[in-house]
């Protein structure tokens, strides 16, 4: 067997090397019951599959809906496994591909601590304004800025508040929906 092919602990193996990993957002529409996301992230844990971002909530409560939008890196091949494997989990209603279907709305809030002082905590605040950040926190010593948009535009952020201070980063994870009139 090719070296490249062989069981490496991961479903990764099972792809030719000419295959490109492709990062993907999935949404996936379920029962709100307890176990519903353990089991999702089971059969990504059991198979080697990793999850780049995981969100979940409630949706339609009325009708007991939840929606768990999972981001991904894997090849054709891998995700079509995955999709096909979360479609056969009982209660999973849908499974949608919104990378496959078109570009999706895509948007994750952060919050984001900065402790500086003198020129460095003003180049943070005039960085914030251009990134359209709300400040939800300040003391004399520190700031919590609130970014929401792309992840790419979170990560830049992060990346320029880095020299000026950094200290701490929480990520929601990505929310996202497909663009047009029709549903899930």
């Amino acid at each position: 067997m090719n070296a490249h092919l062989q069981p490496s602990g991961s479903a990764y193996f099972l792809a030719a090397e000419t295959q490109q990993p492709e990062r993907h957002t999935l949404s996936v529409l379920v029962d709100n019951e307890p176990g519903i996301l353990a089991r999702v992230v089971s059969l990504f844990s059991a198979r080697g599959y990793n999850i780049d971002s995981l969100t979940v909530s409630e949706t339609e409560h009325d009708k007991g809906l939840s929606r768990i939008t999972v981001v991904t890196v894997a090849t054709r091949k891998v995700l079509t496994q995955i999709k096909l494997q979360l479609e056969r989990l009982v209660p999973v209603h849908r499974v949608h591909d919104l990378t496959e279907e078109g570009k999706a709305l895509e948007r994750e809030l952060a919050l984001i601590k900065v402790a500086s002082t003198g020129e460095q905590r003003a180049e943070a605040l005039r960085l914030a304004d251009a990134f359209r950040a709300q400040i939800v926190d300040a003391t004399v010593e520190s700031f919590v800025f609130e970014v929401t948009g792309k992840p790419s535009k979170i990560d830049s952020f992060i990346d320029l508040m880095r020299p000026l201070g950094l200290v701490e980063v929480v990520r929601t994870g990505l929310a996202a929906i497909g663009r047009g009139a029709g549903a899930m």
